[in-house]
């Protein structure tokens, strides 16, 4: 009788147990440890409960004031937070210090102090992400003592960030390119309003071509380097590269992916990448791709205004580094296509001339000097034999 108490009472355990387990997962299915790497995986029935949040901050147009005057609000829309990526997460997660109503006082002067609080809250769930930043372009202006620098709630909602569309290689997606200038234009809106003018930006823009870069392809997602930098500068014709090297894109726009070879051929791109191979940190005055193409506002090369194939524009560009350049200056400019048959035939006629003419040259001037050294070595040991033979006495042929 005893036994079968016994065994009752660890059975009875165990239930409890194994209850009070998976009343503990269910709490902390919304802490850091718990936050599943797709969102969309998360069935409704296991998302934290926020609806005591939600209760207050789900209804519209509220508004906290700060000292200073500024405002920010403090309105969550609940559909939009469902459907957003942090969706599996409870609010207390972020919002650690705040577990009751009413709420603690909160001590910042300013919305952009406010924001600064939670600077370092998703650490806990995207350590990786954090630490590519921490010496990033933003974090050494941040280190300056700038406060408008963006910290990551700048760049990404909180509370309505979709879940971000990624390539194989764990970069975000060409369908993730448009949004993520628009929110750089936050910041850089000058810059972002030249870039949309350009041939890479109305692409994007206009047509949401996936072949044309974002702002993430040439300056990095959150490893953003400092782009004034002799480094960058050096390195800056890779970055086009990329794009400009691959057969599968230029192919359909009609364009040549001889861009690096001709350019690295040339005086200019010889010399730029010496200064990149050496790694000195010194800079060049030889120009790179964008000191000829600009920079945001790169222009079709048509484009009768800046295109560089129009002679005018080409000379323009030529005369920024040689102001005494004349009007056929540029002719001698190939446009990064290597000569061929059907374009620039003379230059590729009498190269192929010379590749033909100058081996045979020297190749029959090798053999005319080897064939009158051997032809000397064999008259010069014929004599010495004849000489030999002669030296040799009467008696000793007896012998």
């Amino acid at each position: 009788m005893k036994r079968t108490v016994l065994q009752v009472s660890m059975t009875l355990l165990a239930v409890l147990a194994l209850a009070l387990l998976g009343i503990g997962l269910f709490v902390w299915s919304g802490t850091p440890a718990a936050v599943k790497a797709e969102w969309e995986q998360v069935p409704p029935a296991q998302k934290p409960d926020n609806s005591q949040c939600l209760g207050c901050h789900g209804q519209p147009d509220q508004f906290y004031e700060f000292p200073n005057g500024e405002t920010v609000s403090i309105t969550v829309d609940p559909d939009s937070y469902d459907h957003a990526v942090h969706a599996n997460l409870a609010c207390q997660v972020c919002h650690t210090n705040i577990t009751e109503y009413p709420h603690p006082e909160n001590t910042a002067e300013s919305s952009r102090e406010y924001t600064l609080q939670y600077a370092d809250s998703c650490a806990q769930c995207h350590p990786g992400v954090v630490h590519a930043i921490t010496d990033n372009a933003h974090a050494k202006l941040a280190e300056g003592g700038n406060p408008n620098t963006p910290t990551c709630a700048d760049c990404h909602d909180p509370h309505t960030q979709p879940a971000i569309t990624k390539d194989s290689s764990g970069d975000p997606a060409a369908s993730e390119r448009k949004a993520i200038a628009e929110i750089c234009s936050k910041c850089h809106s000058v810059i972002v309003d030249q870039y949309e003018q350009s041939v890479h930006g109305a692409a994007l823009f206009d047509e949401s071509n996936p072949d044309v870069p974002g702002c993430n392809d040439c300056h990095g997602v959150h490893n953003i380097q400092q782009a004034r930098t002799t480094e960058f500068r050096l390195n800056s014709p890779d970055l086009c590269a990329n794009c400009h090297t691959r057969e599968d894109i230029m192919s359909k726009y009609n364009i040549s992916t001889d861009v690096l070879d001709t350019y690295i051929s040339d005086f200019h791109g010889t010399t730029v990448a010496l200064f990149q191979k050496e790694g000195t940190g010194e800079d060049t005055n030889k120009p790179v791709c964008y000191d000829c193409h600009g920079v945001h506002n790169i222009a079709s090369v048509d484009d009768p205004h800046r295109g560089l194939e129009i002679k005018e524009n080409m000379l323009a560009t030529c005369q920024k580094c040689h102001p005494d350049a004349s009007e056929n200056f540029p002719a001698s400019w190939m446009s990064h296509y290597i000569a061929s048959p059907t374009r620039f035939p003379l230059v590729y006629y009498v190269n192929l001339f010379y590749i033909v003419f100058i081996p045979v040259v020297l190749g029959g001037m090798a053999l005319f000097v080897l064939s009158d050294i051997l032809y000397k070595t064999g008259i010069t040991g014929r004599r010495r034999k004849s000489a030999a033979s002669a030296a040799e006495t009467p008696g000793d042929k007896k012998e």
